[in-house]
């Protein structure tokens, strides 16, 4: 075999190229693509668009950006744009041709913290998906399981203030940015402000909704608790809820997300699943008193096992806590022990209650 010629870039006037051909057939976002349907974002965002001036750039490019950067873990938007542009497969998932313009990382941000937010618009995006897979058979609606995740937040304890030190009311909301005013507009919000009576130990003063934690048993850090309710037949998330990372925000959220499952949906589980946290006399006897069997172990189970940790809860509280294992016990229609109640060492549960 002979040498061949070097290879030298040359420039050709016209190109037959298809995308299409370049993005293989096994490639992640054909398998995504066959199910994306954003046909409702356009109607939805209407009424938040003026009638006049330069045309806008596509709302569901914006979407299907965000998809990419969600399924394939490009965190930066900046880095996400650039991915877009120079990616086959990105281009192709976001209805982008070779010259089509990729937007500005900016861009992201205007509509996010604009139009996207004004309009609940990422909401009735997760609401429209969560129909779907119920008008599909994914979800039954009888066996839902609640939990949390911590998502930390950009903000460290080098730029935060101590308890003792932090005082809201002395805050110029006019002069404050952005993340510092939409602390001070959720101040009374069960889910931050008012989740708790007990002030953070410290604050931060980029983010001050965000939660000084060490649930991870580690350092503490600034983070926020993304809270999930997700019907157990084949593991459909069917509710999100942001919250501080306090249980009592956690817990709150809980039964919100239960309440707007029931508005949205009409669903109404016959159980749910939860860990110790959500064990309390008041959730308990919440759940019960919707004819939601809770497959929960009591707090006062938690607290009794740990030692010093069961000084901390009064009498009545475990009287109240003792009185709603038994009511929840006692409803259980066949019979079979639902809550583990102080003393106890197991708990019988359905066999069916998961799949």
């Amino acid at each position: 075999m002979m040498l061949g010629p070097k290879q030298e870039a040359q420039g050709a006037l016209f190109y037959e190229f298809s995308i299409e051909d370049h993005v293989p057939q096994e490639h992640l976002l054909r398998s995504i693509d066959r199910f994306v349907d954003l046909s409702s974002i356009r109607p939805h965002l209407a009424e938040f668009y003026s009638h006049t001036g330069r045309p806008s750039i596509d709302p569901e490019l914006l979407i299907r950006m965000l998809l990419v950067g969600y399924c394939l873990g490009i965190r930066s938007e900046r880095r996400l744009c650039e991915e877009v542009h120079l990616n086959l497969a990105y281009r192709w998932f976001c209805r982008l041709d070779l010259a089509d313009p990729v937007p500005n990382h900016s861009t992201f941000s205007k509509n996010r913290h604009g139009r996207f937010r004004e309009s609940d618009l990422l909401r009735h995006l997760f609401e429209t998906t969560v129909a779907r897979c119920i008008a599909d058979g994914l979800v039954s609606g009888q066996r839902f399981a609640a939990d949390a995740s911590l998502i930390e937040a950009d903000a460290n304890k080098q730029n935060s203030t101590p308890k003792e030190d932090w005082d809201a009311s002395a805050i110029t909301p006019q002069d404050a940015p952005r993340a510092v005013r939409e602390y001070l507009d959720v101040l009374d919000d069960a889910a931050f402000g008012a989740a708790s009576e007990v002030e953070p130990k410290f604050t931060s003063h980029s983010d001050p909704a965000s939660q000084w934690t060490a649930a991870r048993k580690g350092p503490a850090f600034f983070a926020y608790s993304t809270n999930y309710l997700i019907d157990t037949d084949h593991s459909v998330i069917v509710d999100v809820e942001a919250t501080r990372s306090i249980r009592q925000a956690e817990v709150g959220s809980v039964r919100k997300m239960l309440d707007r499952v029931k508005d949205t949906f009409d669903l109404h589980p016959e159980r749910i699943i939860a860990d110790t946290a959500y064990g309390s006399g008041p959730m308990l006897g919440w759940l019960v008193d919707r004819k939601i069997a809770p497959h929960i172990r009591s707090l006062i189970k938690r607290a009794a096992r740990t030692g010093p940790g069961a000084a901390q809860i009064s009498n009545g509280t475990r009287k109240m806590t003792n009185m709603f294992v038994q009511k929840a016990n006692h409803s259980s229609s066949s019979g079979e022990t639902i809550l583990i109640p102080t003393g106890a060492r197991t708990a019988k549960a359905s066999p069916n209650i998961a799949h």
